[in-house]
């Protein structure tokens, strides 16, 4: 895990994090005071990393293989000693902490997990589900949940709430409801979770003791994720290590944490020393992620639950504990991004076909530039038209020369054109804007936004006069960090009658191209698109330098697009406010901006996506591809008129 130095120390609760650990300890099996010594040690180690809360696996007190030993009496004694010393503990090391042990209750032995905290025991959860099959013999010692018969216990001098129907609230952290599920409890049809969840828990604590078979790990991820996803929670699991008894199993110590379906980190596996992970979990997210999913909203807990009240006394930290990516929206594995990359190729094509196919059009209209936007358009237009089995010379690419043109990207758009097959004509605008100037009195030596805008302006008409002549469809080539930012022309390359890439975003676009000329277009074709991804972003709509150059870019004048794309992740996809949305992109990209960099990009962010949502509220279909969607008609509403005054004024508060 990649771990910034954030400058100034902070509380990361304000910003809705949680520092958890889960921990796998060195085990004697049926050693209580070894078992003890070494979950106080991990402790003090969680503590000097300023962990709120420790999770240990599933009797991990006595040990999970104690078998019949669990009935000595003498056993259970040393088990209730170590918990009221560990509560005691815990007041001492300002720690919460939740271990597994047997419990003996009105005659009859629970599996239970104990949330201690604050100096107590806070409340006893026995395991509901219990395997007694295969390897697992768990009912011959214990009861299930279901049935006690009383819902407190006497443990020392404290009366201890019992009960599966236990959640647990943070005073100090609204948002950290502590739901408790044991080992089999997750495995089974309906996982105690899943009401814990629609109850409010945001973070589930899982205590296990899975041992290791065959395919076992792979599963157990999955499970955890999954279960994580569906419950939108974190879901911390800390399983039993390999000190455990072999005389017929082995265990692991796989240990996870996991939120809303993504593993944030997992423990080495068969490790004797003792382990523990530790990450900052976002539970602010997850709130936001609920109240914006309408079946969870709709969905209900299956009983009442009694929710008990606790601290975690945090401290502030320098450091998060959890990786930022630079691009969200990129992964940095590249198998991973190969596949998301054949995905969305895959999406968007599907969705000119069916466009096409509904329409009943053999042609299509394209305005070819030689950048990144126009080529991935045309990319996709052409395997659609492959896949429909329809002549590539239906595809009428239109470069249209201007004031900015560099020799550059015109010859990459001629020779892509070429490469592909499809129809090149090559109109000129620099006579027809300059007629357009005279018409309304403009100077041509001014380079206004009039100067940019009628060029723009000038290459859609012509781009719909001639899809009128042939009767297609003119392809929209403009992405979705263009449209965040509102850097098109208003009816200009703002408008078209299929917008393909409006569910890209820019730091996506480079890779989408360049999986094409390694996956989808070989050889010479593969070379031209080579030299688009190493050409800089640009509408060239001012004239080049005195060497012939692009003379005009993109980001000098609207900000970099990784930093762009970041803001419209954080900010569109997860609701962060702007004092969360600066702290991630501090971490993210310490390495590379300075934070007065990073605030006033993030300033031209807001001004310029809430200025420019008047040209998102009329913008053409085109698919979505990803989490983050700017269409009016189904996952961003947002009036064009909405004030960016709140989120400024919290941003000149951090100065």
């Amino acid at each position: 895990m990649v771990e910034s130095q954030i400058k100034a120390v902070i509380d990361i609760t304000e910003y809705g994090f949680l520092r958890l650990g889960v921990a796998t300890p060195e085990l004697k099996v049926a050693d209580v005071a070894f078992n003890m010594a070494e979950i106080r040690g991990i402790t003090r180690q969680a503590k000097q990393q300023q962990c709120s809360l420790v999770l240990f696996p599933e009797l991990c007190l006595t040990g999970y293989t104690c078998a019949d030993l669990f009935f000595q009496q003498h056993l259970q004694q040393k088990v209730t000693e170590a918990l009221l010393e560990l509560a005691e503990f815990s007041a001492q090391a300002s720690m919460t902490l939740v271990v597994g042990a047997p419990i003996a209750v009105q005659g009859r032995l629970f599996n239970c997990a104990v949330l201690i905290a604050d100096g107590e025991i806070k409340g006893l959860v026995p395991k509901t589900y219990l395997p007694n099959s295969g390897e697992f013999y768990e009912q011959r010692w214990f009861s299930s949940a279901v049935e006690r018969t009383c819902d407190y216990h006497q443990l020392g001098p404290q009366q201890i709430p019992f009960g599966p129907d236990l959640l647990f609230r943070a005073t100090d952290f609204p948002n950290a409801i502590i739901g408790i599920e044991i080992c089999e409890d997750a495995w089974s049809v309906t996982p105690p979770s899943g009401s814990q969840a629609l109850a409010g828990a945001t973070l589930i604590l899982n205590l296990s003791a899975s041992p290791e078979i065959l395919g076992k790990e792979s599963y157990r991820r999955a499970l955890v994720a999954a279960q994580s996803a569906r419950c939108l929670a974190a879901y911390a699991y800390a399983s039993a290590g390999p000190n455990e008894s072999t005389t017929d199993l082995v265990f692991s110590g796989h240990s996870l944490i996991a939120e809303n379906g993504q593993i944030l980190v997992e423990s080495e596996r068969f490790q004797f020393d003792s382990q523990l992970i530790l990450t900052d979990v976002d539970l602010d997210r997850l709130v936001g992620e609920r109240q914006r999913n309408s079946t969870f909203a709709s969905g209900a807990p299956e009983h009442a639950f009694r929710v008990l009240s606790f601290s975690f006394n945090s401290e502030k930290v320098g450091t998060l504990k959890r990786s930022i990516a630079k691009t969200p929206f990129v992964p940095p594995d590249d198998a991973e991004r190969s596949a998301r990359c054949q995905e969305i190729f895959l999406i968007q094509t599907s969705g000119l076909i069916k466009r096409l196919r509904h329409t009943g059009s053999r042609k299509v209209v394209i305005g070819l530039s030689g950048g990144l936007d126009s080529t991935l358009a045309l990319l996709v237009t052409v395997k659609a038209f492959d896949r429909l089995k329809l002549d590539r010379q239906g595809i009428v690419a239109l470069t249209m020369p201007g004031f900015g043109t560099t020799g550059r990207t015109r010859g990459n758009a001629e020779a892509l054109a070429e490469q592909l097959g499809v129809d090149l004509r090559v109109v000129p605008i620099d006579q027809a804007v300059r007629q357009h100037f005279k018409d309304i009195g403009h100077d041509q030596e001014l380079y206004d936004i009039t100067y940019e805008n009628s060029q723009a302006r000038e290459r859609t008409q012509i781009l719909m006069d001639v899809a009128n002549q042939v009767g297609g469809l003119v392809i929209g080539t403009g992405d979705l960090s263009e449209l965040a930012l509102g850097w098109c022309t208003y009816n200009g390359d703002h408008m078209s009658m299929y917008a393909v890439n409006s569910g890209v975003p820019k730091t996506l676009v480079r890779y989408l191209v360049d999986w094409c000329a390694r996956e989808e277009f070989a050889g010479s074709t593969a070379a031209v698109l080579d030299d688009v991804c190493a050409t800089p972003v640009s509408p060239e709509l001012l004239p080049p330098d005195e060497n012939g150059d692009i003379g005009q870019f993109t980001e000098k004048v609207v900000g970099p697009y990784e930093l762009h794309d970041f803001f419209l992740y954080q900010i569109v996809r997860m609701h962060f406010p702007p004092k969360k949305v600066l702290l991630l992109a501090e971490q993210a990209f310490a390495d590379d901006y300075a934070r007065d960099e990073l605030m006033s990009w993030l300033e031209q962010f807001y001004r310029r996506f809430f200025s420019q949502q008047f040209k998102r509220s009329c913008l053409p279909d085109g698919p979505k591809v990803g989490s983050v969607a700017l269409s009016p008609r189904g996952d961003w509403r947002m009036p064009s008129d909405a004030s960016v005054n709140l989120w400024l004024s919290q941003l000149e508060e951090l100065q």
